[in-house]
């Protein structure tokens, strides 16, 4: 890989992952795959920007094929061409939190769950994030992004109380943004 052309991206947006999509892989490139993997999850401490795509390949350690081998590459070589993209934090930042959801309303197409997603600042410096499948299968978007704003206000809390027990300060309140407005208005009620 180390002559291979970088990509932009870790992940195509337009891929959808299934187990069933393409030839299955050896013994030996399954266990080549697997390595690989647990590596990229290592790697997800500091580089959150590949914790969604390794999130998604990672599901498939049991059964991979010819596809999830590719979308591996792909993130190896999307790190290649990203090596200082990692977490900064800020020296001079303000202590208040911000937090960022969204949710992926019905992702799996064999199991429709969702997909919850977050980031979480303390000033400017990204502390938290998580992407998970939904351990529950949502009716709409209103209650898939409601579940998502309910995990995130979860952290948040968690992140307070650990905030408080350092002796860290906060300012101001933490500010939670959400893109659905239903969900908003759920919350608000």
């Amino acid at each position: 890989m180390l002559d291979c052309a970088p990509m932009p991206t870790p992940m195509s947006h337009s891929s959808r992952l299934s187990s069933t999509d393409s030839v299955q892989l050896n013994e030996e490139e399954s266990s080549t795959y697997r390595r690989l993997i647990g590596r990229l999850i290592y790697l997800t401490n500091t580089r959150p920007d590949i914790a969604f795509s390794v999130n998604n390949l990672s599901q498939f350690l049991s059964s991979p094929t010819k596809h999830h081998q590719q979308a591996v590459f792909r993130i190896l070589r999307y790190l290649k061409g990203n090596p200082g993209s990692g977490i900064f934090l800020h020296k001079n930042s303000n202590n208040q939190l911000r937090g960022y959801n969204d949710s992926d309303w019905a992702t799996y197409s064999g199991t429709r769950k969702s997909v919850t997603g977050f980031a979480i600042f303390l000033g400017e410096s990204l502390i938290s994030w998580k992407s998970k499948k939904q351990p529950t299968i949502s009716r709409s978007s209103s209650e898939s992004e409601y579940r998502a704003l309910a995990a995130t206000t979860c952290e948040i809390q968690r992140l307070t109380y650990i905030l408080k027990d350092l002796g860290i300060p906060y300012i101001e309140l933490a500010i939670l943004f959400c893109d659905n407005q239903s969900a908003i208005h759920i919350a608000s009620n």
